[in-house]
């Protein structure tokens, strides 16, 4: 392995595009690598215009960071958004001229997996970072057409009839994939609950290993923020960043506190649409309690929303691969409500006791509710867990990349990087 190993990564959307918590993983820990001068790092992302011709390249560069854009056309058919011979003759073409160490694979919807053939037949070890359930079903979150969650544990395709447009097809797609990923070195998972479901559903058993996410952590003066704001105002205040959907458990909400008996409290809810259409046209009147729709944040001003609410409601409806807002709460002191969502629960601060059951009614959170605005205490803040940032996470992978170019890891189906378990 060379002093400082050449990373290739590859991620459908990567700086100066930004789109998505994966991507925002897969740039942060990129520039981490890059900062503390652990590795080299090129990255492949796309773009989609028709005045560029279809699949050129088209090269810029964020933070040190060179990112070759291949541009698709708008119209391809099916099959090649999961694997596109014409990105994995570009791709090809890259390594050669790149000559990486390794290649790091995020999430690669609209990319497809003929990548990893080319990076196969380069020789060049292949990491695969899984964020969602691409890689088992196609609508990639395990969400129905109804908005309900899928919950096959494990995914069987022929099970999936009632869920896609052509069966067909899709099993195509779920043994073509299954056979990509087991040309990887390495899968890394966010929480043990998606290694397990992913590899009880044929993805790659035994190359798995969880490779915990990091988070934007609390500035050192967010205490002083958030005690400046209980100071001006001592009652509890609610958060909620899930939008109104139902997979978010925003019906569960509403529900919990309409005509609730008391309502000395105030309750945010973050817009995350780009046009602030999300709460238009949702009535609130009749919610107990003071309610604000406030601007979606990123993580520059991540700190003054959270420094104003006190407990996060995260009512979740399906079985999330790790629940990145939680953390970020956490990492912060404020007290999270939530549902019983897969990679979600696997945190210090989890009480197994006060989990809420996807499905349950809302008389459940109504009760949590109820129970935490009895024992608020406005002088106290709530210590924060063991959180991973993001420098944490650059030096965990630092650590899988070296056992890769080192020839494999030892007792591969044992490895884990995290070792901590859901409850």
């Amino acid at each position: 392995m060379t002093e400082r190993p050449h990373i290739l990564l590859v991620n459908v959307f990567f700086a100066p595009y930004t789109y998505g918590g994966a991507t925002v993983v897969a740039e942060q820990v990129a520039r981490e690598l890059v900062q503390d001068k652990r590795a080299r790092v090129s990255v492949i992302s796309l773009i989609s215009r028709p005045e560029v011709p279809p699949y050129s390249v088209v090269r810029s560069q964020v933070m040190g960071i060179d990112n070759y854009l291949i541009n698709v056309p708008q119209n391809r058919p099916y099959k090649q958004f999961y694997d596109n011979p014409e990105i994995g003759a570009v791709v090809s073409e890259m390594i050669a001229d790149l000559s990486p160490d390794l290649m790091h694979v995020h999430c690669i919807q609209e990319i497809g997996v003929d990548i990893l053939r080319a990076a196969k037949r380069a020789q060049v070890p292949i990491v695969i970072s899984v964020h969602d359930y691409w890689w088992i079903c196609e609508r990639q979150f395990m969400v129905k057409p109804d908005q309900v969650y899928c919950a096959q544990n494990p995914v069987q395709i022929d099970a999936c009839k009632g869920c896609v447009a052509d069966h067909g097809a899709a099993k195509a797609r779920f043994q073509t994939l299954q056979e990509a990923a087991s040309l990887t070195d390495v899968i890394t998972y966010p929480s043990h609950f998606a290694r397990e479901l992913c590899e009880a559903s044929g993805l790659a058993p035994g190359l798995g290993v969880v490779w915990e996410n990091g988070v934007h952590m609390p500035r050192s003066d967010f205490a002083a923020k958030q005690a400046a704001r209980r100071a001006a105002d001592p009652r509890i205040v609610f958060g909620f960043v899930g939008g109104p959907s139902a997979i978010k458990g925003w019906p569960h909400i509403r529900e919990a506190f309409k005509d609730l008996p008391r309502s000395d409290f105030g309750v945010h809810l973050v817009d995350g649409s780009l046009d602030g259409s999300w709460w238009a046209g949702h009535d609130l009147s009749k919610l107990s309690g003071e309610w604000r729709v406030v601007p979606r944040y990123d993580h520059s001003d991540m700190d003054d929303f959270y420094a104003g609410i006190d407990v996060l409601l995260f009512l979740s409806q399906w079985k999330e691969t790790f629940g990145l807002t939680i953390r970020e709460a956490l990492a912060r002191g404020i007290k999270v409500i939530q549902t019983d969502s897969g990679g979600t629960v696997e945190h210090d601060a989890v009480d197994p006791e006060r989990l809420i059951s996807i499905g349950a009614g809302p008389e459940v959170l109504r009760s949590q509710v109820l129970e935490t605005l009895e024992h608020h205490d406005p002088a106290a803040r709530q210590s924060a867990p063991r959180i991973t940032s993001f420098a944490e996470q650059a030096r965990a992978f630092q650590g899988i990349m070296e056992r890769v170019l080192g020839n494999g890891l030892e007792d591969r189906p044992a490895q884990r990087v995290n070792e901590r378990r859901r409850p």
